[in-house]
């Protein structure tokens, strides 16, 4: 089977980690900080925070857009219910968050939302 080179990255776990540089044929495969996948991001550190950061901007980015378009709290609901709540949950095992200042940035999102429908 062949590998596609600039396809394959490697990602390097723990602090005592020799980091070694790995090949494919004749190509060094690169080393990354982080990678996404199946849209969850994983960061050497194995901390959820880039996670957090990415579900709040597309949570905000769409509760925006609601806001904008919409007038009628019942029907925020039900938008924040389909369109919102899935991006802040998704895959919420893999990468639950523990730091408080990521708790604070989820919650910072939950609280526009009610703004949004009492308003």
């Amino acid at each position: 089977m062949l590998f596609h080179t600039d396809k394959c990255k490697t990602l390097h776990f723990g602090n005592n980690n020799v980091n070694s540089d790995y090949s494919l044929g004749n190509e060094v495969v690169k080393a990354y900080d982080e990678e996404r996948d199946l849209g969850v991001i994983v960061s050497r550190t194995l901390k959820s925070c880039s996670q957090c950061v990415a579900a709040a901007k597309s949570a905000n980015r769409i509760l925006g857009m609601i806001g904008r378009t919409f007038v009628n709290s019942k029907t925020m609901l039900k938008l924040y219910q389909s369109l919102v709540r899935p991006k802040l949950e998704y895959c919420v095992q893999a990468w639950r968050t523990y730091l408080r200042k990521d708790i604070d940035l989820l919650e910072k999102v939950l609280k526009r939302a009610t703004q949004l429908m009492i308003n």
